[in-house]
């Protein structure tokens, strides 16, 4: 690998930094499901369908300043109850507002991880049901199948 344009990472603490480290260049963009998972995990269910509908607004917004002034009027209302949400949104904006830099086709693709990680678990399984390997050529010939077939099935969002 030369030069990596974006990387969707998960909450990973330190990877963004490993990335940029190896390539400066890089933009991170912070799995925006695995943020808001992280962000209702303390959340009551009487509040939990309020609060994912305005994080939603944050980043769905269509602009970077449209998010930020979402996230502010999600301060406002949730932020006497949960004040760790936006906190941790704020902290992490500069690898969350990548997306706002490219069109809604790319969006959809960068803004979770959820395809890296269904991928890594058709690998998984494919390793799994051999467990010995007679030679390295054999386990990356099974890793190149596993590929193959599970890109069959794949479509752009």
């Amino acid at each position: 690998v030369k030069d990596i344009l974006i990387a969707c990472v998960d909450g990973l603490k330190g990877f963004p930094d490993a990335i940029n480290t190896a390539f400066p260049e890089t933009q991170i963009q912070l799995c925006i499901v695995h943020m808001v998972r992280n962000s209702v995990k303390y959340v009551p269910w009487k509040d939990y369908k309020a609060v994912t509908a305005d994080l939603k607004l944050i980043y769905q917004s269509v602009t970077e300043e449209e998010a930020l002034q979402a996230l502010e009027q999600f301060a406002e209302r949730w932020d006497d109850k949960y004040p760790q949400i936006s906190r941790s949104w704020r902290t992490h904006w500069e690898n969350l507002n990548t997306l706002f830099n490219y069109p809604q086709d790319i969006r959809k693709a960068i803004y979770t991880t959820n395809a890296i990680e269904s991928l890594n678990s058709v690998i998984r399984k494919a390793i799994k049901k051999r467990k010995l390997f007679p030679t390295d050529d054999a386990a990356r010939k099974v890793v190149y199948l596993a590929i193959q077939d599970a890109s069959k099935k794949w479509t752009m969002p």
